[in-house]
């Protein structure tokens, strides 16, 4: 890498947080060594380089580690400026919009999506399926248009911005639970929006080269669910 840059991601597929990273890198067009983990046998590397939560994705930079993929994403873009786009606004007031939609995400999309998916009842799958619905009506509404009333082709506005990428991550995940539960979550009717922004995101280079096959989250999803009847004993 130019400039004695070096980069070191810690992850686990299909993990969307550190799909999230790796999109947020691709987009900047930064090289890095991606480094596989066992979260089962957890390396000496991600237990030194996060040792108050011991989780993944973790970026090292020239040595120094960054954790939790939405301040990594942010770090990127500060510690790269001039590579790529920016993925946070100039203004101080778009800023902080851009932050509490990626916010919202972390606090109501994703647990509610990893419920529906994966939740271990068929209550529990519901109770996330419903929390789902109306996480999905509120970005779809936030999506909306820009201050001049034209319709945004991202989150970001005219190029991708943190709330795209936290959201972007998530695609196979949402493309995964559909195909198991029959459930459509970007419905192009309901959320016409959030669907033209979905087929808008995925076909981007930066997200097709690492958004993980959804077929393999299928199969991953149903060895999760099996294992977790078997230890339950169900």
């Amino acid at each position: 890498m130019a400039g004695g840059e070096e980069l070191m991601l810690l992850g686990k597929w299909p993990s969307p947080f550190v799909t999230r990273v790796q999109i947020a890198l691709g987009l900047k067009g930064l090289s890095y060594e991606y480094v596989k983990q066992d979260l089962k046998n957890k390396s000496e590397l991600l237990l030194t380089s996060n040792p108050v939560h011991k989780k993944i994705p973790v970026l090292i930079h020239n040595g120094k580690p960054i954790c939790d993929s939405s301040i990594i994403v942010q770090y990127i873009d500060e510690a790269f400026p001039d590579s790529g786009a920016a993925f946070l606004p100039l203004d101080p007031y778009d800023r902080a919009v851009a932050r509490f939609w990626t916010a919202y995400i972390d606090d109501k999309f994703v647990p509610a999506s990893a419920q529906a998916f994966m939740g271990k009842t068929e209550e529990e799958k519901a109770e996330g399926t419903k929390n789902l619905v109306t996480a999905v009506e509120t970005l779809e509404g936030a999506f909306g248009s820009d201050a001049e009333g034209k319709k945004k082709p991202f989150f970001g506005g005219d190029t991708v911005g943190i709330a795209d990428i936290a959201l972007g991550a998530m695609i196979s995940r949402v493309r995964a639970s559909e195909v198991l539960t029959g459930f459509k979550i970007f419905d192009a009717e309901k959320a016409p929006l959030l669907a033209a922004w979905a087929e808008r995101f995925a076909e981007l280079d930066a997200a097709k080269k690492v958004l993980p096959d959804v077929d393999g989250v299928v199969e991953f999803a149903k060895m999760r669910l099996a294992e977790a009847a078997a230890a339950s004993g169900n």
